[in-house]
């Protein structure tokens, strides 16, 4: 009897084991602009490279497009947005990747640089961005800063409804104002999620909330528009343990859990691959460019197929 096709192909990606083959998958899937889980890369670790070099290690690692940074230090300066994200995503057009993605520093609307930043953004076509960072301030407050912060905040949603895109605030592990989770349920809730909310990073989650990220997910669904995707492991040095990022699937997060109430809450949007593990070991970076490439390609490739294998798994298309 004939296996159906589905089942097949699920059966041999089951678990989301990274499968060499499994980026042929890819054939499977719709195109990179028309899936419910695009796939982008935050570009921070390739960052020192020419464009056209990080535009081939996407190509040939399966990666539909970028999450790019857009911010002082970044890929794009914000002083120079207007010709530089211009010319990047041309750039990225003639390689088939999407710019749709970007991550900045903006916190507030009265920094004459968010406006221009958002307005050229939006009129590329990029459709998500990531904001900065907010803090707490101990003298004036944990819920204090809190709602002072969603004050700042109104501002900049004003802005993201005026140039019509959706600006995502990080769960971060620590102590400012992401860290808990519950707290980023508490800075958006009063905005449409059609303009303000979370990118959620589970990784970040489950460092602060071994047990209870869970919670943080449901409880932020509704304003989750993307999702930040990187694994990561407890390592103890001098008796103090800290999280570490490693590849996909060679850490303590739990991707069935994750993926399976992703679909129940019927989450959808971007997916940004994280990479804060080393692309290049020792003394890689002094080779020749061609086979810095062919190492970052296969473990860029090692994560997708990884990622992908889920993606078929839960049938996330």
């Amino acid at each position: 009897m004939k296996q159906n096709r589905r089942k097949f192909i699920a059966s041999v990606v089951a678990a989301g084991a990274s499968i060499p083959f499994a980026s042929a998958l890819n054939n499977d899937f719709k195109s990179q602009t028309e899936k419910k889980f695009p796939l982008r890369i935050f570009s921070k670790p390739l960052d020192s490279y020419d464009f056209d070099f990080m535009c081939e290690c996407l190509v040939k690692s399966g990666i539909g497009g970028f999450d790019l940074t857009v911010r002082p230090g970044g890929k794009a300066e914000p002083a120079d947005v207007e010709t530089a994200l211009p010319k990047l995503c041309a750039e990225a057009k003639k390689h088939n990747l999407a710019l749709d993605m970007m991550v900045t520093g903006i916190v507030t609307a009265a920094d004459p640089l968010t406006e221009r930043v958002l307005k050229t953004a939006s009129s590329l076509c990029i459709k998500h961005y990531r904001l900065g960072y907010y803090e707490f301030d101990y003298k004036t407050g944990i819920w204090e800063s809190l709602q002072k912060h969603k004050a700042t905040l109104k501002d900049i949603v004003d802005l993201n409804k005026k140039y019509n895109i959706h600006g995502g605030y990080q769960n971060h592990a620590g102590t400012r104002v992401g860290g808990p989770v519950w707290d980023v349920y508490e800075l958006l809730k009063d905005f449409t999620p059609e303009f303000a909310g979370c990118q959620y990073d589970v990784r970040h989650a489950m460092v602060e909330g071994a047990n209870a990220w869970i919670l943080g997910l449901r409880l932020l669904a509704p304003w989750i528009k993307t999702l930040a995707i990187k694994d990561f492991t407890w390592v103890t040095g001098t008796g103090k343990p800290r999280a570490v990022t490693v590849p996909m699937g060679e850490g303590m997060i739990n991707w069935d859990l994750f993926f399976k109430t992703v679909k129940e809450l019927n989450i959808t949007g971007p997916l940004t691959l994280h990479i804060e593990y080393p692309l290049l070991e020792k003394d890689e970076d002094k080779l020749p460019l061609a086979q810095q490439r062919e190492i970052i390609v296969r473990k860029l490739k090692k994560d997708v197929d990884f990622l992908n294998g889920f993606l078929t798994k839960y049938e996330l298309y």
